[in-house]
């Protein structure tokens, strides 16, 4: 007996080997299962965001369903009609698009079909107990609380809606950020291991380029071969490629280099047309590696070791090199360099130490601190 076809992705977008057009799938307000075409192609949508943003508008509009006939028509406008707006307008552009979408999903539950003047801020203290309560993370809590916050304060902008902000000034405190990096012997082993992985070939050469790019997972996952330069040694970042909006490029070192040719060879032998330097046998791009992964990192015996924690080892090891720390911002592409010395600075302790030499020698030179606070008040 042959298997019946799974057509869903965990998104809840799909293709069809009969239709051009990414399909959708969701429950409508009875609880039926339903599936429709988004009417946006693939091939003008190949990271599925604009199909992800139809999706949502349904997913609205069984909310709205769900709603009892009893309940008062609210008389401004809704949590719903903000949404939709933002969501289909300026969330479209900025790299956290699908991180929007999800941290919606909560969010929905919560708010859809409320009136926005309705909102205050004893429900979003509420809303903010209840995620805690169900164990979720301060940073999560932030970035939901942080959409809602946003979208209004668009609203209030652009369309000179005349709204309060209930959700302002609710950020959580966070605890400190994950330190994670990779040895030089778990980094050979994560490689080693991840080697002819059954069923993601791609993955040793999503690693060793993270490791050795200080890429994002993102930036990596959409990278075209027409942003590769092979012969300079380079791969372009255009500005909406990455996640300070500036356009750059990454060096290439001989391991990077490698994963590239890797690559290569892949598309040469399955998907020559394929612009994607991570796809399938088919020329898809495959959109996430966090299950084979994470498969990857229990079969190593490691502990604790994400996708972006590659990128963190790259920053790490630069600057146990001696690296300057301003060489280390530039290849990591930070927005503020301040953002480089709050992560890896703790990392170069070698630089504390010839800080401090340098008083040594002012001291042995007859300089003292007390005597340059002096000529420098003096003049």
């Amino acid at each position: 007996m042959s298997k019946r076809k799974k057509y869903r992705d965990q998104d809840g977008i799909f293709s069809r080997p009969d239709s051009p057009y990414w399909w959708a799938s969701w429950s409508d307000a009875s609880g039926k299962p339903t599936r429709r075409s988004t009417g946006v192609r693939r091939e003008d949508d190949p990271r599925k965001e604009r199909a992800k943003t139809v999706r949502a508008k349904w997913l609205l509009d069984v909310q709205a369903e769900k709603q009892s006939p009893m309940q008062p028509q609210p008389q401004g406008p809704t949590f719903d009609d903000l949404m939709v707006r933002y969501i289909d307008g300026p969330s479209l552009e900025k790299n956290s698009h699908e991180r929007d979408l999800h941290s919606l999903k909560p969010l929905a539950k919560v708010f859809m079909g409320r009136e926005l003047a309705t909102i205050n801020g004893s429900d979003v203290r509420q809303y903010i107990a209840e995620r805690k309560k169900v164990g979720i993370a301060p940073a999560t809590i932030n970035r939901e609380i942080g959409l809602a916050s946003a979208a209004i304060n668009w609203a209030r902008c652009e369309l000179e809606w005349v709204l309060i902000n209930p959700f302002q000034g609710r950020r959580q405190a966070e605890p400190p950020g994950r330190e994670r990096w990779l040895s030089r012997e778990e980094a050979d082993l994560l490689i080693k291991t991840a080697t002819g992985w059954p069923k993601a070939d791609h993955l040793v050469d999503f690693i060793r380029l993270g490791l050795f790019t200080g890429m994002r997972s993102g930036e990596i996952l959409g990278l075209e071969w027409s942003r590769v330069d092979i012969d300079r040694n380079l791969i372009y970042l255009g500005a909406k490629n990455q996640k300070n909006k500036k356009a750059g490029s990454v060096p290439i070192n001989q391991s990077a280099r490698e994963a590239l040719e890797a690559r290569a060879r892949f598309r040469s032998t399955y998907c020559p047309d394929s612009p994607w330097v991570f796809c399938n046998k088919k020329g898809e791009r495959i959109a996430s590696i966090k299950h084979s992964f994470s498969s990857v990192v229990s079969k190593c015996g490691l502990k604790d070791v994400h996708p972006h924690d590659l990128r963190r080892t790259f920053g790490s090891w630069l600057v146990q090199q001696g690296v300057p720390i301003h060489s280390v911002s530039a290849l990591l592409r930070h927005s503020d360099i301040q953002v480089t010395v709050n992560v890896y600075a703790h990392l170069a302790p070698e630089n504390l130490k010839d800080a401090a030499g340098v008083l040594d020698e002012v001291s042995r030179s007859g300089f003292t601190l007390d005597k340059i606070d002096r000529e420098t008040a003096c003049k």
